[in-house]
């Protein structure tokens, strides 16, 4: 994790990851499903976040700057 403590976007998708093969395995006990699949969903949580806060500055401060045709404006 970063040095504030918030997980990056890459550590929750391993995280995901590394669940999901564990989940597919079919051999997860009974009692670990709940506590993987809230932990999956913490995770899922953070990578949307992190997607969502890059997609409004890709729509927003980056789109401001530029016309339809590509082209910067003055």
């Amino acid at each position: 994790m970063s040095a504030d403590t918030s997980p990056t976007y890459r550590d929750a998708y391993a995280r995901l990851s590394r669940i999901a093969a564990e989940l597919e395995t079919g051999e997860a006990d009974l009692d670990r499903v709940l506590p993987l699949l809230e932990e999956a969903r913490e995770a899922y949580a953070q990578c949307r976040e992190r997607i969502e806060a890059v997609r409004a500055v890709l729509a927003g401060d980056w789109a401001d700057g530029v016309e339809a045709d590509g082209d910067e404006e003055e």
